[in-house]
């Protein structure tokens, strides 16, 4: 192994959490090292407008993600089976390479609410302990709304995320999502224009008392130029933005909206194709010294550094965390450790709607081109006798029609044949869906550790999550999907086929990259691996970055969030931590 001149920083993943990090720590005047196992990835030499929008190449053959040869996990739903591997991504697709899956999403910005962030506190106060489901591991972020605001505020005027405003300065603004937590002002860009399906969901909605609003998106609604001097174009409206990168510089991702200005920074570094190993410790096992690495031509080096900051998909950072022996890893026979505890996911249902009447262009979409409703998101809804915590939002989405995969036919259509194809034509520009992203709470048996069995390429354990859908989020997954129903029915759908989340969790259809937890935040070493500022409690030249924090998953996508503690982690290591490096920014 060879050993490289030290930096300052050492970042592993160069997503957003790693550019956001990279160009704070660089402006306070530090050296920084990003180190990013996939390949570089650009908009003008990878996503070229005549290659882009290949359905074959990105959406079937999954070009941007990690390929399961190169490192996977293996799964089961309960802590008395045996895990296996996953060798075909399905049930998630993580990002590869630069930018990470900030590249492939399809651009939904969201601000948890007021009462995500003290979820146990809230329903303990407002219904009592005995509202919570069956050995759950729900718990309180330790940060406020209030405290965040300021950094959803920052990660919103950097994508330019186009939008209408609920709430500034607590006064409810007409047209926004009225249960929204305040705001300082409103979204930089107008909302995207809205298709029939919108058209229809928004009447339909208001007629049954819903409070619909224009999903927050990072589909740029106008040109836009962001705080850094990064100019971004009006959206296309061409249907290729989940699991593609965008060719017209209109979906905000690293690449379009802070990489352009870190790569020129004199005090910056990337490399590519280098797979962390772990990060390497002082004798003491007190303070981190850097990080191993493998480059692309299988040469091993070691990167001292004075502060690292793991900033790699959630279920890598937790992995690593767990491979350095970094923090106490999580018991289930116990209930004891903190690394790996409270993975949970997102139950997500939709109602599909087919019309004899109506003609839905669905082929020009945006990946957040919808409206939207909260009023069964979170606590925005009486719990009081329902049986369950947490909920849903409801959006009236037109993302896609790729001619592959977008295949909308009515249930008892044979798979293949002349019928198929008569349901195919039919169908195609006829039918639409209502959809819902639904929260998934935290439980004792939901967990990552380390397979006993199962190793990757390099030798190491491969990670194994056990998860499943409890009786808590299939109840809130019916409750909301009945709440869907009639709102189909009131756009004038003639069939309506309704599909509400139900166990047992499988890993081979698609359903969310939203996978949450492992490294969670809190006020508490005992409960948390990190604390509010994303500071590992037993190492503090260690912070962990992404949704691996969130100790239980929202109604949301968890990207704005994720965004917004990544600035709140940086402002506190430039305003607090350098002046007395190597101490914990919270006592414990």
């Amino acid at each position: 192994m060879r050993r490289l001149p030290r930096k300052d920083v050492v970042i592993v993943g160069l997503g957003w959490t790693g550019a956001i990090m990279g160009y704070e720590l660089c402006q306070a005047g530090l050296q920084v090292v990003a180190l990013e196992r996939g390949p570089w990835r650009d908009t003008a030499s990878d996503f070229n407008i005549g290659t882009a929008p290949d359905e074959l190449r990105y959406a079937i053959r999954n070009e941007l993600f990690v390929r399961p040869s190169q490192d996977t996990v293996t799964a089961r739903n309960t802590p008395d089976q045996t895990a296996l591997p996953i060798r075909r991504w399905g049930s998630f697709l993580p990002g590869n390479g630069v930018g990470g899956s900030g590249v492939h999403w399809n651009g939904h910005t969201w601000r948890f609410l007021p009462s995500d962030l003290n979820i146990r506190s809230h329903y303990k106060e407002r219904y009592g302990e005995g509202i919570f489901p069956e050995n759950h591991m729900i718990q309180d972020w330790g940060i406020g709304y209030d405290e965040l605001e300021p950094y959803y505020d920052k990660f919103e005027y950097l994508c330019g995320i186009a939008g209408q405003a609920g709430n500034i300065k607590g006064q409810i603004q007409p047209g926004g999502n009225p249960f929204e937590g305040w705001r300082q002002r409103g979204y930089p860009t107008p909302p995207l224009k809205m298709q029939l399906n919108q058209d229809l969901f928004t009447k339909a909605t208001t007629e049954l008392g819903m409070h619909p609003f224009p999903l927050p998106a990072a589909n740029m609604s106008q040109a836009y130029t962001n705080p850094l001097g990064v100019t971004q174009a009006p959206c296309t409206y061409c249907g290729f933005c989940e699991r593609f990168g965008c060719a017209n510089y209109s979906k905000s991702s690293p690449q379009t909206t802070i990489l352009p200005v870190l790569m020129r920074h004199p005090g910056f570094e990337a490399r590519t194709e280098c797979e962390v190993m772990r990060v390497l410790m002082s004798p003491d096992g007190k303070t981190a010294t850097g990080v191993t690495y493998i480059d692309a031509q299988g040469q091993e080096w070691e990167q001292p550094a004075d502060l690292v900051i793991l900033a790699a998909y959630q279920l890598w950072n937790v992995r690593l965390l767990l491979y350095s022996g970094i923090g106490k890893p999580y018991d289930v026979s116990t209930g004891e450790g903190v690394v790996g505890k409270n993975y949970a996911y997102q139950a997500n249902s939709s109602v599909n709607g087919f019309f004899d009447d109506k003609l839905f262009n669905s082929w020009a979409g945006a990946g957040a081109l919808g409206m939207t409703c909260d009023d069964y998101q979170g606590d925005a809804f009486d719990h009081t006798g329902l049986n369950f915590v947490g909920g849903a939002n409801i959006n009236g989405t037109t993302f896609h029609a790729r001619p592959i995969s977008a295949r909308p036919v009515p249930p008892g259509t044979p798979r293949w044949g002349s019928a198929w194809k008569k349901a195919t034509r039919d169908n195609y520009n006829t039918s639409t869906n209502v959809g819902s992203q639904g929260s998934v709470m935290s439980y004792r048996d939901c967990y990552l550790d380390l397979d006993p069995t199962y190793k990757d390429r390099l030798g190491r354990p491969l990670l194994r999550m056990t998860f499943d859908f409890k009786p808590n989020e299939e109840r809130m997954s019916a409750y909301v999907t009945e709440k869907m129903v009639p709102i189909m029915r009131a756009m004038g759908a003639k069939h309506i086929v309704a599909s509400p989340k139900k166990g047992p969790w499988s890993v081979v259809p698609y359903q969310t990259t939203h996978n949450t937890g492992g490294a969670i935040m809190g006020d508490n070493p005992r409960t948390s691996a990190v604390n509010k500022f994303q500071q590992t409690w037993d190492v503090p030249n260690v912070f962990v970055l992404g949704a691996s924090a969130f100790p239980q998953n929202a109604g949301y996508n968890p990207t704005g969030t994720v965004g917004a503690l990544a600035y709140y982690a940086a402002d506190a290591i430039k305003g607090q931590y350098l002046k007395n490096p190597g101490q914990p920014l919270v006592q414990a």
